[in-house]
């Protein structure tokens, strides 16, 4: 499957809001698939054993195709929905949002919950920022010791290196961005004499 761009949360999160002496702490989570969003949500349900009600919704996949939401006792429709359409209008993906609430004794009503559950993901979502990740391929290549001091600075500058075994010749993994592949292999064969010859070995994601 094409790897498409997408955007997922910067960092873990947390904010907190009291509404009619009920306190709402909203957590969110960049993931990377459901079996760690589990594990999350399970950490925050130990943590906060004695809430009323840990809501929670999340979105998995470039497009955010798999979605997992509840309201865990509250009405039908005025807690994980409005959390999952909070990372929604984002845009956010791989995220988790969990919004515990701890009652006040005052009632809300539909109206309160679904601003304060809605709120609550919002103000996290913010507090953690975004990341945006392209599609990116790995390549690799192996070059004598010359040339590779030679191909050094080029090879860092336009190109993130995951592996670099320095054996009879050096052989050398990189990452870099899918559209910029073909003028960074270009690159080295033509910075080489064409002594240099670079394949696509697999695909993954960077960080921008």
């Amino acid at each position: 499957m094409e790897l498409k761009p997408y955007k997922t949360l910067k960092t873990a999160s947390e904010a907190e809001t009291v509404i009619n002496k009920s306190k709402f702490i909203s957590k969110c989570f960049p993931i990377q698939n459901e079996e760690e969003a589990l594990t999350l949500l399970e950490g925050v349900r130990k943590q906060h054993a004695n809430a009323s009600h840990n809501c929670f919704a999340y979105c998995i996949g470039s497009r955010g195709e798999q979605k997992r939401f509840s309201d865990d006792g509250e009405p039908g429709g005025t807690a994980g929905l409005p959390i999952v359409e909070a990372l929604n209008k984002s845009g956010i993906t791989n995220a988790l949002c969990v919004v515990t609430r701890y009652f006040g004794g005052i009632l809300l009503g539909a109206g309160g919950l679904v601003r304060a559950y809605s709120g609550g993901a919002a103000a996290a979502i913010t507090a953690a920022g975004v990341a945006f990740y392209v599609p990116g391929v790995t390549i690799e290549f192996e070059m004598d010791y010359s040339r590779y001091n030679i191909l050094e600075s080029y090879i860092r500058g336009s190109s993130e290196i995951k592996d670099v075994k320095f054996l009879e010749n050096v052989r050398i993994v990189v990452l870099i961005e899918r559209e910029c592949a073909d003028g960074f292999m270009a690159g080295l064969v033509e910075r080489s004499d064409g002594r240099v010859v670079a394949r696509v070995c697999g695909e993954a994601y960077i960080r921008k």
